[in-house]
């Protein structure tokens, strides 16, 4: 059978999250692991050591037929790579966060740059736009004004107000509008801002709604 939540967090946990910045992106691509990075020193900073201990455990001993037949193993997601080249790219990775950890270095302050990033930054957004404001959002409520309504009769006030400082989090980016409207598409959001807002302007409509 396969691992529980609880054992697969421990073992695995951060690890998964390493990979997951990856997916999209190509196993090299420079900017997956610099976000992993910059939002982990920001946010977690001890979980940069859990990632490389996970990460080298993973490449040093990979599952065998035992824990493959039982299903109690890391299932790892296609990153394009051949399965004989995953182990060396784990234990490169874990050489990276090592070596983040002993220099101190971290990327410099900025806005995401990855979609996992994104929705690792401003993980209430992303519930927001993903599971109230898809294609379906005329059908299901009718406007964006019906579908805040639900979502904001429906949510803990503590996430409303983590929601909240997302938002003006964001803002404070200084994106352009261009920018902006990536950011929202990336965050989940299907549909177009209601008329007449721009993306920033909607955005603040919201920050102002919430905040009151």
């Amino acid at each position: 059978m396969s691992l529980n939540p609880a054992e697969h967090d421990r073992k695995y946990g951060e690890l998964d999250q390493v990979v997951r910045a990856h997916l999209g992106l190509g196993p090299h691509a420079p900017e997956a692991l610099a976000g992993y990075l910059r939002q982990s020193w920001r946010t977690r900073p001890w979980a940069v050591a859990v990632a490389a201990e996970q990460l080298r455990a993973l490449a040093e001993n990979p599952p065998g037929r035992l824990r493959l037949r039982l299903g109690e193993y890391y299932r790892m997601p296609d990153v394009g790579l051949p399965s004989e080249e995953v182990g060396e790219w784990l234990t490169g990775l874990a050489d990276r966060l090592d070596e983040s950890l002993a220099t101190g270095g971290a990327p410099p302050p900025g806005p995401p740059a990855t979609p996992w990033e994104w929705r690792a930054r401003f993980p209430e957004l992303a519930q927001l736009l993903g599971g109230w404001f898809t294609q379906d959002m005329p059908e299901e409520f009718g406007d964006h004004e019906s579908a805040l309504t639900d979502y904001l009769e429906g949510t803990d006030p503590g996430l409303v107000a983590q929601l909240t400082g997302e938002l003006h989090g964001l803002l404070a980016l200084g994106l352009d509008e261009g920018a902006l409207a990536v950011a929202l598409v990336t965050l989940g959001s299907e549909v177009e801002p209601p008329v007449p807002y721009t993306p920033g302007a909607w955005l603040a409509v919201l920050a102002v709604r919430l905040r009151g």
